[in-house]
Order: C-alpha cells, then structure tokens, then sequence
C-alpha cells in the first residue's frame, strides 16, 4: 500500500522531512484527511531522457511564449488545483504551505505566458540536488510541456541529479519518464541531497 501516514494538517517541519524520506503528501478531499503516500515503484523523469516530439519541437522553434521562473508561483499553483469534474488533491492548506516555502526558495515555479497570459506552467519543491514535480497544468496547448521542457534542461545545466515525478502516466510516460523500485528511488534521493544546487537559468531551450 503506497499509503504510509494520515494526518489533519500539514506542518512545514514535517513536510521537508517527508520529502527527505521519500514520502509526499496529497489531499484527501472526500474525507478531509491528508495522505502521505511512499509508492513501491516511483516514477522519475531521466534528465538524460525527456523525449522532445516532432510536434513538441515544432512548438519550442516556432515560440511565441514567454518563460519566467517564479513570478506567479500561487497562480501556477491554483491552475493546477482547478480542474473541474476532476478533483484535485491540492486544497488552501497546500498552496499556504507551499507558497511560503516558494518565499523561503524550497518551492519553485515555471510559468508559460503566451500574449501576456499564464498558459502553462509546472511546481515543484526543491531539496539539495533533488526537484520534486508537483503538478503542471496548461490553458494553451503543449503549454505544460513546454515548462516540463525547460525545467529537465534546466536542471540538467544547473547539476541537479534527480527529478522526482511520482507516479508515473501514460502522458509522463511519453514524455520520458521511468519507474524504479523503491530501493533504487532511496538511493537516487539519498545522493541528490547531498548536492547544493541552484534553481536558475531556465527558459534558454535550444532546440
């Protein structure tokens, strides 16, 4: 069971150290609880590997998209709880929490405007040599995978050893991403926050 904690809130102290452990956290929105979950086999995203498609790279060519880091963290974060007909794991505690991490620069974001709006964009944490995929969203299409995109290539030019994307999709999938046991997700985690890496230099895709 990939579940390993419930709790009624979530504390920053606790959060960090979930993440340090290899556990994240996600909103139970039926019972009002929050789960703690610890899958057994954990999606990563290979910085070596993130498939760029025909199409995909038909759209970082063609541009007519801004990228940014970190200047519309809390928006990035509410696009990605609003998903109608859906549910969404992330409440007002989440973006409370996380947004006050994203002011402390354990948070980050990276946003995509297309004519001055906020079309896609993706968050995450950030531990050491470690970035922990949250959710993405986009309002324009291959928005998100534009920001996913940008933030593989810039945590590859900035040392960062492993990108963390949970569970794995059959959209995540396509784009790259693997799953690995537990053990091996432990030890990938374990040597990635040994690092001390930067969170800068994103949006310079050369395709």
């Amino acid at each position: 069971m990939d579940i390993k904690a419930v709790t009624r809130g979530l504390d920053p102290q606790r959060l960090e150290e979930a993440y340090r452990s290899g556990l994240f956290p996600m909103y139970d929105g039926g019972s009002g609880w929050i789960t703690w979950h610890r899958p057994a086999r954990r999606a990563i995203m290979p910085l070596d590997g993130f498939h760029v498609s025909r199409s995909l790279r038909q759209t970082l060519r063609k541009g007519g998209f801004r990228v940014s880091v970190n200047e519309a963290f809390d928006a990035v974060m509410a696009e990605c709880a609003d998903r109608p007909g859906e549910g969404t794991w992330i409440n007002d505690e989440f973006r409370r929490v996380y947004g006050a991490w994203n002011r402390q620069g354990k948070a980050h974001s990276v946003e995509v405007w297309v004519e001055g709006q906020l079309a896609g964009g993706v968050y995450g944490v950030h531990l050491g040599g470690a970035f922990f995929a949250e959710s993405k969203f986009h309002r324009v299409r291959d928005m998100s995978k534009v920001a996913l995109a940008c933030l593989v290539d810039g945590l590859r030019e900035n040392g960062f050893a492993l990108l963390d994307v949970q569970y794995l999709t059959p959209h995540l999938a396509r784009l790259g991403a693997v799953e690995v046991p537990h053990r091996r997700y432990a030890e990938l985690l374990k040597e990635a926050l040994q690092l001390h890496c930067r969170f800068s230099g994103f949006g310079k895709l050369q395709v």
